[in-house]
């Protein structure tokens, strides 16, 4: 194979004023490394929005939501431009408490963590989380579950539903408002699992961790091209790529926001190629993955493609 040099890097200026997507679109003249990764994703997540035919699927692992970035997510739901969500249920658990009014506070990474435990302080990296958001966050837990009706059968998105339509703002809320599905196949490990194994001690009603898989199925079964944007790994990003296995489908756009390694095994950072030996995404699908932290790259990728979308 003979290597050529057709294109060449472009150095980058920044300059007053640019937007995001001038400021994206200087990264990709550049070209390089992660940079240019997130370029070329822009790209891929622009036109699966564009798409109509294309149901749009949205991972969220990580502690996305007290890093501030649970109001993009729920933004996106409110917009149209995710159809399915699977989430951890750490995620919806710290969604619920700022729903409720608690709030996260900055913090250090550099402390005295047995001080915080003394003060009643939760730390997640620079975040602070007081002890005093999770008794609230019980009581309205239990509250809610208490509105289901005794001796019924449930569906974990059917439970988030459920919370969703007593929550006045965030995730869950949107969701639920504009009736989109919230998976999360790993809810028992959470607060939201051990908030309802506590109710459940006293109240009988049961969950159906299979009850989900019925809608989710058909959803595979009768899209016409399917989109995923995966924000980390783990069980949500698992959940949406081994959903097409049953059908002879698979993900025709793929983007991937990671700061996890492939070459040690672990399916956080395994590379979207390696699920194209599996079928999971399209030998033809346009996929990238950006490497780096997610809070720096997910606003990044979606102001740029929105700011193009909207223009």
């Amino acid at each position: 194979m003979t290597m050529q040099c057709n294109e060449p890097v472009t150095q980058l200026h920044v300059k007053p004023a640019m937007t995001v997507n001038e400021l994206v679109n200087a990264m990709g003249d550049a070209g390089a490394y992660n940079g240019g990764a997130l370029y070329r994703a822009v790209n891929i997540y622009e036109q699966m929005l564009r798409d109509k035919e294309t149901t749009k699927f949205f991972g969220l692992a990580g502690a996305m939501v007290p890093a501030g970035m649970g109001g993009i997510v729920s933004d996106l739901i409110k917009d149209g431009h995710i159809d399915v969500l699977v989430s951890t249920g750490a995620n919806l658990t710290h969604d619920i408490i700022e729903a409720i009014g608690c709030r996260h506070y900055h913090g250090t990474a550099f402390c005295n963590d047995i001080e915080l435990r003394h003060d009643e302080i939760n730390r997640i990296y620079d975040v602070y989380l007081p002890n005093e958001a999770f008794e609230h966050f019980e009581e309205f837990m239990q509250d809610v579950f208490g509105k289901l009706e005794p001796g019924s059968t449930i569906s974990i998105s059917g439970l988030l539903s459920h919370l969703g339509l007593h929550l006045k703002s965030g995730i869950l809320h949107t969701a639920a408002g504009k009736n989109i599905p919230v998976y999360c196949p790993a809810v028992q490990d959470s607060m939201v699992g051990l908030q309802y194994w506590l109710f459940s001690q006293t109240n009988k009603v049961t969950v159906d961790a299979f009850a989900d898989m019925p809608s989710l199925m058909d959803t595979c079964f009768t899209t016409k091209k399917a989109g995923a944007l995966l924000v980390g790994g783990g069980v949500p990003k698992n959940f949406i790529l081994q959903s097409m296995l049953m059908t002879p489908n698979g993900f025709d756009y793929a983007v991937q926001l990671t700061g996890d390694r492939p070459d040690l095994g672990g399916l956080s950072g395994a590379t979207l190629d390696e699920a194209r030996s599996w079928g999971k995404i399209t030998e033809e699908a346009q996929a990238v993955t950006v490497y780096g932290d997610a809070t720096i790259t997910l606003p990044i990728l979606v102001a740029a493609t929105l700011e193009r979308i909207q223009k």
